[in-house]
């Protein structure tokens, strides 16, 4: 492992030279009336999370990248590409696919913009000079995979050499990356340098395997404060879709833990677990999209338009509905119960 390991720290290094950041967003993908990328709403946007927020992952599942087709797709991630250039952060591209060869063609798809963008032929190459740091993939999906066939898979991916974030996502493969699975592919790989887990049961971080270095990030939400490394957790920082509407206060709760502001850090990791998980449960209703897209398009409606964001029309979902009015006035009430709500939307500063 030893060997591995200083390659895949010489690798995270050249991807990330100013260090792995501990915070990452999935940024939503917004869309028009017509239901066409409003690529001017998504610039906002992330101008207002990237003072706090250094790393995004497009399109994640929060950004619609598993229902995002292969022209939108290339759409928010040549977008996203242009942003990370000009704004110096980290970038890690989403190949969202439920089946290997799916998610290798679209790898190579990406390496394509990426070296038309940059003029390098050498795959890492360009993507340090595009500032993308890697490429997240899941298993292949299916409930009945053993993990010969999941570890197979990812075979297939890592082999080709290129940076690799792996991602836990059952609430979509139908499986998970076993923790025995994950620390065969790590001692083996040094390619495979990022590992994050939304499902909420942190069977790899808590297992106890040698991760070799691939730095953990977890992407389940709620109950902040105990899970980072600097707080005797097991993990070395966050993905997470709330990311897009608690930029600032996320942050607080990773600087206070690593700056052993416990309590602060603890108070605020409180009102924001509160306030995510009544709006998670508002949004079980709608019947398209998925929880962390429809709860995150609520909240951060309100944080674009302040205060009175409920008396404006709800956000449109990928799915060609709006997000209906009473979880987008439900969602206002929660804000204002954990004292989240904003004196004023970032889009009022904006044209004010």
């Amino acid at each position: 492992m030893g060997s591995t390991a200083s390659k895949r720290k010489n690798l995270q290094e050249l991807l990330f030279p100013r260090g792995i950041p501990p915070l990452w967003c999935p940024p939503l993908t917004h869309f028009d009336a017509a239901r066409r990328i409003d690529l001017k709403r998504m610039e906002a946007h992330l101008a207002w999370m990237m003072p706090h927020v250094k790393g995004y992952l497009v399109p994640g599942s929060t950004g619609d990248g598993w229902d995002l087709d292969d022209a939108e797709t290339e759409t928010v991630v040549r977008f996203a590409v242009d942003m990370a250039r000009k704004k110096g952060v980290c970038l890690l591209l989403g190949a969202l696919r439920k089946k290997t060869v799916d998610v290798t063609n679209g790898i190579e798809h990406f390496l394509d913009i990426l070296r038309a963008v940059t003029g390098k032929t050498d795959p890492l190459a360009a993507l340090v000079a595009s500032g993308v740091s890697g490429f997240t993939v899941c298993p292949p999906a299916g409930a009945g995979l053993d993990q010969a066939t999941i570890r197979a898979a990812l075979e297939i991916i890592l082999d080709k050499g290129l940076p690799v974030a792996l991602y836990q996502l059952p609430q979509v493969t139908g499986n998970e990356t076993a923790p025995d699975c994950f620390a065969g592919l790590a001692a083996r790989y040094p390619n495979l340098i990022l590992f994050k887990d939304s499902s909420g049961a942190d069977r790899i971080a808590l297992s106890g395997v040698d991760a070799g270095g691939v730095f953990l990030v977890r992407g389940a939400e709620g109950d902040y404060a105990r899970w980072l490394r600097s707080a005797g957790g097991p993990y070395d920082g966050f993905l997470l879709s709330t990311a897009n509407s608690f930029p600032a206060g996320l942050l607080s709760v990773v600087d206070g833990i690593r700056e052993g502001r416990l309590a602060d850090a603890m108070r605020i990791s409180t009102a924001l677990s509160g306030a995510v998980a009544e709006v998670f449960a508002l949004v079980g209703e709608i019947p398209c999209g998925n929880a962390f897209t429809n709860a995150n398009k609520a909240i951060e409606h309100y944080m674009a338009f302040g205060p009175g964001a409920a008396d404006r029309e709800g956000p449109m979902l990928h799915g060609g509905i709006r997000i209906p009015a009473g979880i987008i006035a439900a969602a206002g009430e929660a804000l204002r119960r954990y004292g989240l709500m904003p004196a004023k939307g970032y889009l009022e500063q904006e044209t004010k």
